[in-house]
């Protein structure tokens, strides 16, 4: 279901719940406390969420943690892993927020991720607490790098992590231990715990450790889901970097926060939408 073209410059969002009267609820509740806010589409199931999100590209996704086809945080597996269209600002990804009914579980994970969520049926109080946060979180796009401190966002691929084992306590992660890759004329196996960083132009995938250069055809969007999240974060969308071979955060003259790498000595860029993992730097 969509509406009409919103307003220029004005926030959009896309609902996703399969429930239409939470639908309905949630877009009222937003109406009161974000009249400026411009629902462009809602999504009844995970996979018209991710088809929504790729068409118009909003600022805001509202998902709904359990939907049919995807679930929500399957949904946002996907959506975090768009790739831009041509022109469109490569750092920025939409500010995800999840939506579910009382899940005790489910809510330390979110509150333990710094995320934002909100509980069925949506409360006018807390639902303000979320929009405060998000629109700080886009005024801080739109502000020169390193001028403005928006809130922490979450570590993406952590809170995903924590909901999944959360909502399904029974499912063990099978994460990749080792990785087929081409070294030169030869293949090699090595190590996943070995690799300092991952980084991705167009056709490869870069696998860098201490001592090897390799090249994998497989992409960043893929190792996210394959890597465990706690010892590779995500800084940008081409690059994966394992924390234990961070060495420091600084900013270049841009403002922008540069990763570097024990024994190595490449720079990884951090991009906007991932520099709420090293907050205060």
């Amino acid at each position: 279901m969509n509406t009409p073209t919103p307003l220029t410059n004005a926030p959009r969002a896309v609902l996703a719940d399969d429930e239409r009267l939470m639908r309905e609820q949630l877009r009222a509740r937003l109406a009161e406390v974000w009249p400026e806010l411009q629902i462009v589409a809602e999504a009844r199931n995970g996979l018209e969420a991710v088809q929504l999100v790729n068409e118009h590209r909003p600022e805001i996704v509202f998902l709904d943690i359990r939907m049919p086809g995807l679930t929500g945080v399957e949904a946002a597996r996907q959506i975090t892993q768009l790739p831009p269209r041509a022109g469109e600002d490569d750092e920025l990804l939409p500010e995800i927020v999840f939506i579910t009914a009382y899940d005790q579980y489910a809510v330390e994970a979110f509150e333990q991720g710094v995320a934002d969520y909100v509980l069925k049926p949506a409360e006018r109080e807390r639902l303000q607490v979320t929009v405060q946060r998000i629109q700080q979180r886009l005024a801080a796009r739109n502000a020169p790098a390193g001028t403005v401190d928006a809130p922490p966002g979450p570590n993406m691929q952590q809170l995903l992590h924590q909901l999944s084992a959360r909502l399904n306590p029974g499912g063990t992660p099978n994460y990749l231990q080792w990785i087929q890759a081409t070294v030169g004329q030869a293949i090699q196996m090595i190590p996943v715990d070995e690799v300092l960083f991952f980084i991705s132009d167009e056709k490869y995938t870069r696998v860098q450790t201490a001592q090897v250069e390799a090249l994998i055809r497989k992409p960043i969007k893929e190792l996210v889901d394959e890597v465990d999240p706690r010892v590779f974060w995500q800084i940008h969308r081409s690059t994966l970097v394992n924390v234990k071979a961070i060495a420091g955060v600084t900013r270049d003259f841009r403002g922008r926060q540069i990763v570097s790498v024990k024994g190595h000595g490449e720079k990884l860029e951090v991009s906007r939408s991932y520099t709420g993992l090293f907050k205060g730097m």
